[in-house]
């Protein structure tokens, strides 16, 4: 699972054999949370949340906001097998 970003100490990864939608996991402090990416345009939206505070998620998603496209490049380029 390739780490893509690293946000407040939290891993932001894409699984190479995961599916579609386009989403992320982030993970860390022993906690995760996926996000759908909804590429191009955004906004990221939560999907599912395993132990982080809504103060941290709303922190997440603007951050993953702030990297979308680069975040939806990853996704297509980790996936171009898919198409």
């Amino acid at each position: 699972m390739p780490t893509i970003l690293t946000i407040f100490g939290l891993r932001v990864v894409i699984y190479p054999n995961d599916h579609r939608p386009a989403h992320v996991h982030v993970i860390g402090n022993g906690c995760e949370a996926v996000f759908n990416l909804h590429c191009p345009q955004g906004p990221p939206e939560l999907r599912e949340n395993y132990g982080f505070s809504r103060k941290d998620l709303v922190k997440i998603a603007g951050k993953l906001a702030a990297n979308l496209a680069a975040l939806c490049n990853q996704w297509r380029r980790i996936h171009e097998h898919d198409r």
